[in-house]
């Protein structure tokens, strides 16, 4: 359905407006389908230049007489199928009603028209009729010699040429409003395929680690609260806040991301809060920061550890009050924002030792997700994989590949410094070197590197060089407990069974090593 507040104020609709106007004192307007003028829907009133219509409209008997002439005249016109501007019957004054129909994909939405005119020849037809109307209406026509001059009088070369007019006026606001919805249909499918790509069950995972990561983002969803992502990097905490904002009540509204530690503080603040013309060297006008951007929607800042003292103050004003002033302003502006910050830092440290605003990191800290690390969740690289091997093969329209048995075991075995981002380029660079190959084979991995040796290998490589025997074993044992936990999900009862010592030897041990515990399962609770 056209709306005709979005052509009202498009310049070539203005502009004919003008033009017609001044070249024949002539109003034209939007009826629609039902022939009801759009203007009176406004309480609007633009009568045409006529004395007789403007004191016809000026009275409620006349008003209606005008508006129902109006409802006929472009009632005829549902039936047409061009768009070509028609000159249909008179109007209950005794005038020429012009009006050019709406038509879109054979849908009737109403009519540009003009009436109050006549044309040439038919002035002195009427020139007794249109007193006669008046008067019979209870017109208070003063002097119907001066209002009838008043009354515009087009030759039929100025009909012609306002017939043209009218129809150029009403293909732009069909071409207008075609771009128009065609511009919101990919916006409403770009917001589709954004809120789909982020739904919380397209985040990878069934380990209990995400699991419990899953029941912590449908608690927190739908909350306006600051929410601080902890994690190490690669980990997804970009993911998590897209997933959180595409999946709340925000998710019209803008998802504007930041990362702190990308630019110095002049920079920052001025992409932060803006800055206004003349703030410095450079400022040619004013512009908006990101936080105006993100009003009413999501800003992430990532690496908000990173920042430096004094931003840290300025982050700190926003969320307590939601107003912050533009480099080189004097005037508090205020925003509606979410915020949600991510970090791979650990703040509270940095906050004992004076490096972190203690009254920051509590405004932050409202909700904490804390996104588990990869070597944590080995159970879900077969799924991560399945995933970013998918993904590759939808992208370049060609089969999907798959890992050899012995890649997967020794992507099990692997610590994963860089977490699921080293996994997914480390993917990708197999998908290239693999080729037409639909098994991705272990003869493709990096033969100048370690990382993904079998474990027994990879195990004397890592400690052949530790020195004496004492230090070896020393720093064997440390790895096949580290291992044994993650195996075991941090089951102590069950790793020291599978290590063939006591619980206690294997607690002593633990501490002796600075190894870290992790949590107690519920397979080890029960043990106790």
């Amino acid at each position: 359905m056209i709306d005709p507040s979005r052509f009202e104020d498009l310049l070539i609709v203005r502009k004919i407006k003008e033009k017609i106007r001044k070249w024949w004192r002539i109003e034209i307007s939007f009826a629609d389908a039902t022939g009801f003028v759009v203007d009176h829907k406004k309480g609007v009133v633009i009568p045409p230049h006529s004395r007789f219509c403007e004191a016809s409209l000026g009275c409620k008997e006349g008003f209606g007489r005008c508006n129902r002439s109006i409802e006929k005249a472009v009632k005829e016109l549902a039936g047409q199928k061009e768009m070509k501007a028609v000159l249909t019957d008179q109007c209950h004054m005794g005038f020429h009603v012009i009006a050019c129909p709406v038509i879109t994909e054979d849908k009737f939405h109403g009519a540009i028209f003009a009436c109050g005119f006549l044309q040439d020849g038919a002035k002195t037809e009427r020139s007794a009729l249109i007193p006669e109307n008046a008067k019979a209406e209870g017109l208070a026509i003063v002097s119907p010699d001066e209002a009838y001059a008043s009354v515009p009088s087009l030759s039929a070369k100025d009909m012609d040429y306002f017939k043209d007019l009218l129809e150029t006026t009403v293909e732009e606001i069909v071409e207008f409003s075609r771009t128009v919805d065609q511009k919101e249909a990919r916006i409403a499918q770009l917001a589709r395929e954004l809120g789909g790509r982020y739904q919380f069950a397209n985040i990878v995972g069934k380990s209990p680690a995400m699991q419990r990561l899953f029941a912590v983002l449908e608690k927190v969803v739908d909350s306006d609260s600051t929410v601080l992502v902890t994690g190490e990097n690669g980990t997804g905490k970009e993911l998590i806040a897209r997933a959180l904002h595409y999946n709340g009540p925000r998710k019209d509204k803008p998802f504007v991301v930041q990362n702190c530690s990308a630019l110095n503080d002049n920079l920052l603040e001025s992409e932060l809060f803006g800055h206004v013309k003349g703030a410095f060297t450079g400022a040619m006008r004013d512009k908006p920061g990101l936080f105006r951007v993100a009003h009413g929607g999501t800003f992430f800042l990532d690496e908000v550890g990173d920042m430096s003292p004094a931003m840290q103050v300025k982050l700190l004003r926003v969320l307590q009050e939601g107003t912050f002033i533009p480099v080189g302003g004097t005037k508090a502006e205020q925003v509606d924002v979410r915020i949600i910050a991510a970090t791979n830092r650990h703040l509270k440290e940095m906050v004992q030792r004076r490096e972190f605003r203690e009254d920051l990191f509590y405004r932050l800290n409202v909700l904490n997700i804390e996104v588990p690390p990869l070597r944590s969740r080995t159970e879900d690289i077969p799924l991560l994989c399945d995933y970013f091997l998918r993904h590759h093969a939808e992208k370049s329209g060609k089969p999907m590949k798959h890992l050899s048995p012995e890649i997967l075991a020794r992507f099990f075995g692997y610590a994963w410094p860089g977490n699921i981002r080293e996994l997914e380029n480390e993917i990708e660079r197999l998908v290239v070197l693999a080729g037409d190959r639909v098994e991705i084979g272990p003869d493709l991995l990096p033969a100048s590197s370690s990382h993904f040796l079998p474990a027994e290998e990879r195990s004397l490589a890592r400690f052949k060089d530790k020195g004496d025997l004492a230090s070896a074993v020393a720093a064997l044992e440390r790895e096949m407990i580290q291992q044994g936990l993650i195996a075991t999900h941090w089951n102590k009862t069950q790793l020291a069974t599978r290590l063939g010592v006591s619980r206690t030897t294997l607690l002593k041990k633990i501490k002796e090593h600075g190894i870290d515990a992790g949590e107690e399962s519920d397979e080890s609770a029960a043990a106790d």
